[in-house]
């Protein structure tokens, strides 16, 4: 029954159901269960930091019914994903309703299409790895697994990662700066990969190379059966899913620093270059992506072992608060920087 407390990640479809099919301000009930309800609930309920004894966690692990979960997101994503387009070229909205449907589907890709194909793109099975890709790829998002799976996992908490917010930089710049970085960096690691088994770059096992085909392939379908406006929205409900992502990378990892030796090589990754949070709505949301500090420390073990530990820098709140906290630079730097001073004093 453990399991099923992770189908509190339907809350979010329902509330987008509801955005779809009615008026008014309820079009913003995804926005305002996400940041302003969940926020809330955590705010005022404590942290649950408990872990799995070495027993259940080994029962756990063979828990078949966790995998289930994250396979029944995959048609509930392409589902909304159609039925998007054909609501919101509904010529009776108003405006404000219009952009309320647009956040919902968005806030959809980021929660599902990005946050459940990270967790499939991390598994050794290339099956889970596909699901995973077509996840990704109703998001615009497919170049994600080769940066995140070869790069952000080897460098993060150093300057070459593009994930990894520097202290003081504001989101704003970081959206930027890591999307475009990563974007980058996926193309260069796929090359240099090819290169190294003695192939073109220009080869049908260059991911990106395939990513960009499917990519094009899919736009195309869009503009052909639903027109060119239907394909705009479809694109900045993708970047919305995508500033949810970047969003989320900037809080996982602002300010940390892995120790880098007189031969100028870093340390190993561990437990401490990552934020963590405990808060339990976030938890079960984005299927314990918050106990970010253990995933990084080994990105093969599946959500529902995820631990927290002590020596984890540990987030003031959840993930969604701490998104909205990021959104005002000033007062983000306020707390994050005394928490980072007492992190490296310590």
């Amino acid at each position: 029954m453990k399991s099923l407390k992770f189908l509190t990640v339907f809350l979010l479809p329902l509330c987008v159901y509801f955005s779809f099919t009615m008026n008014g301000w309820i079009t913003y009930l995804p926005l305002l269960f996400s940041f302003v309800l969940i926020p809330l609930i955590e705010f005022l309920f404590k942290p649950t930091p408990g872990n799995f004894s070495k027993e259940q966690e080994k029962k756990e692990k063979e828990n078949k019914i966790y995998t289930y979960i994250l396979y029944v997101t995959i048609p509930i994503q392409l589902y909304f994903l159609i039925f998007f387009f054909d609501v919101i070229k509904d010529p009776k909205l108003e405006t404000y309703e219009f952009i309320g449907r647009l956040i919902g589907m968005g806030l959809l890709s980021g929660t599902i299409g990005v946050n459940v194909g990270h967790e499939l793109g991390h598994r050794n099975n290339r099956i889970e790895e596909f699901l995973g890709e077509i996840l990704l790829l109703s998001t615009i998002n497919t170049h994600f697994l080769p940066y995140h799976n070869a790069g952000h996992h080897l460098n993060v908490a150093t300057p070459k990662d593009a994930a990894t917010a520097r202290k003081n930089e504001a989101i704003y710049t970081f959206w930027i700066r890591s999307h475009f970085t990563s974007y980058k960096q996926a193309w260069q690691l796929e090359n240099k990969r090819l290169k190294l088994s003695g192939r073109s770059w220009f080869h049908y096992k260059n991911r990106m190379v395939i990513y960009t085909l499917l990519n094009s392939i899919l736009f195309t379908s869009i503009f052909y059966f639903y027109g060119a406006f239907i394909l705009l929205y479809f694109i900045i409900a993708s970047v919305i899913g995508i500033l949810l992502l970047e969003s989320v990378n900037y809080i996982e990892h602002y300010g940390l620093l892995r120790k880098q030796n007189e031969n100028g090589r870093y340390e190993k990754v561990k437990r401490t270059h990552s934020w963590n949070s405990d808060h339990v709505i976030g938890k079960l949301m984005l299927f314990n992506l918050s106990r970010h500090s253990d995933h990084h420390y080994n990105g093969s073990k599946q959500y529902q072992i995820l631990k927290s530990l002590p020596e984890s820098p540990q987030m003031p709140t959840g993930y969604p608060g701490m998104v909205v906290l990021a959104l005002i630079p000033p007062l983000w730097f306020s707390i994050m920087n005394k928490k980072l001073q007492e992190l490296y004093v310590l």
